[in-house]
C-alpha cells in the first residue's frame, strides 16, 4: 500500500479482518458524532440514577466529543467479543439458593486487559502497514459512550435494559475501541430496534431497576449494588438480590434475543476456579489471602475482600436455613469490618424469622 494515497474503503476492509483474527466477532467503524447519546447521558444524570458513581458527571463533554479525549480523533473502531464461557447453566445456578450466582462475564479473566491488548495490537498491525497515525485503544479505560459508538457502528442497537443487543449475537458480549485520526469510511449505523414491545427484561428485573425502557436507576441494580456501592446495600433490595453476590444477568438471560447468542471459545473467559458452580458456604470460607490469590486476574478484585463477605452474607441470608449455614454465619459475627458485621446480622435475622 502506498502511504501516501492509500485506498481507505479497502484498508477498512483489512482492518475488519485483521480484527477477527485477534479474536474479536465484529469490528465496525463509525464517525464521532454523538449528540443523541449525550443528550441521554444527560438526563440520567440529571436524575441522579448513577447513586456512588460520580466518575460518570465527570470530564464535561469529553465522553461524547472523542477529539477531547484524543485530539484530531476522526474516526472510532467498535469491536465486540463474546464471552459467553460454554458448559454453563446460569438458571440452574440462579435457582439454587445454596449456590454463588457470579455475573457470566466475571467467571474468567479480567476483559479489560485481554481485549485492550488485542486493540493495541490492531492498532499496532494499522501502523505498520499505513504509517504511524494517532490512536488510543479503549476497554473501560477512560471516559467514552462505548454502546452510543457501537451502535452508530452497527454492532447492535440498544435495548430496553440498556445493553447492546445484536440480532445475530445477542448481547453477551465485550465492547472496545480504537480512536484514530484516519479518515476511514463509516459503516451504516444500527437505526431500528427490535425490542417491539418485548418488556421481558423489565418484567424479571428483581429489584424493578429498569424503570422505564432505556432507563435503568443503578441506584437500585444489583450489578451496582454489589460491585460499585462501598457501604451497606440497603435493606429493601437485600431480599430481592437472592444468590448474585456479584453482579446480574437476569435481563440477558430472559432476553430472546440471546438464543443466538455464540459460545466464546476465548481460553481466558472460562470460568476459573470452579467459580461458575460453587457453593456460597464455601466461598465465605476464603481467607482475605484465598480471596486475593483466587481473584487474581480476575474483575471480581476490585471491590476487594471486605464487600465480597458483604455481598455473600446478604445471599446466605437468603439460603436456606441449615445448621451449616447458620453456623457459617455466626463465624463471622465478630468480624473485623463492621460492614460485614451488619450484613451477618441481618442474614442470621433471616434464619431466626424463618424458625419462629
Amino acid at each position: 500500500m502506498n502511504p501516501t494515497a492509500p485506498d481507505f474503503h479497502d484498508f477498512a476492509d483489512r482492518i475488519r479482518q485483521w480484527g477477527r483474527e485477534l479474536g474479536f466477532q465484529h469490528v465496525a467503524i463509525t464517525d464521532t458524532e454523538l449528540t443523541e447519546h449525550a443528550t441521554h447521558l444527560q438526563t440520567w444524570l440529571a436524575d441522579d440514577y448513577h447513586g456512588e458513581m460520580k466518575w460518570m458527571a465527570q470530564h464535561g463533554a469529553m465522553r461524547w466529543q472523542p477529539d477531547q479525549l484524543l485530539p484530531g480523533t476522526q474516526r472510532v473502531i467498535s469491536a465486540r467479543m463474546d464471552y459467553l464461557p460454554p458448559d454453563d447453566e446460569p438458571e440452574a445456578i440462579l435457582a439454587d439458593a445454596n449456590k454463588a450466582y457470579i455475573s457470566r462475564y466475571a467467571l474468567g479473566r479480567d476483559y479489560h486487559k485481554l481485549m485492550r491488548k488485542r486493540l493495541a495490537q490492531l492498532a499496532e498491525r494499522i501502523n505498520s502497514e499505513i504509517g504511524t497515525h494517532n490512536f488510543r485503544a479503549l476497554v473501560d479505560s477512560a471516559p467514552v459512550l462505548e454502546r452510543g459508538l457501537a451502535q452508530k457502528a452497527g454492532l447492535g442497537w440498544i435495548g430496553k435494559n440498556t445493553m447492546l443487543i445484536n440480532s445475530k449475537a445477542g448481547s453477551w458480549f465485550f465492547l472496545g475501541e480504537i480512536y484514530t485520526d484516519l479518515p476511514l469510511p463509516i459503516d451504516a449505523p444500527q437505526i431500528t430496534e427490535h425490542c417491539g414491545s418485548c418488556s421481558a427484561c423489565i418484567d424479571i428485573c428483581p429489584t424493578q431497576a429498569i424503570v422505564g425502557p432505556n432507563r435503568v436507576d443503578a441506584r437500585r441494580c444489583i450489578s451496582y449494588l454489589t460491585i460499585e456501592l462501598s457501604g451497606s446495600i440497603p435493606e429493601e433490595f437485600r431480599k430481592p438480590m437472592g444468590n448474585r453476590i456479584y453482579g446480574c444477568d437476569d435481563c440477558q438471560l430472559v432476553c430472546p434475543w440471546n438464543k443466538f447468542a455464540k459460545l466464546s471459545a476465548e481460553p481466558d473467559f472460562q470460568s476459573r476456579h470452579s467459580l461458575s458452580d460453587i457453593g456460597l458456604i464455601e466461598l465465605f470460607g476464603w481467607s482475605e489471602e484465598e480471596f486475593l490469590e483466587k481473584t487474581a486476574g480476575s474483575a471480581i478484585r476490585r471491590i476487594g475482600y471486605e464487600r465480597w463477605l458483604r455481598n455473600i452474607a446478604v445471599a446466605l441470608g437468603n439460603a436456606p436455613s441449615t445448621s451449616a449455614t447458620i453456623a457459617a454465619l455466626q463465624a463471622r459475627t465478630c468480624d473485623a469490618s463492621e460492614l460485614v458485621q451488619e450484613h451477618v446480622a441481618w442474614a442470621l435475622a433471616q434464619h431466626i424469622r424463618k424458625a419462629q
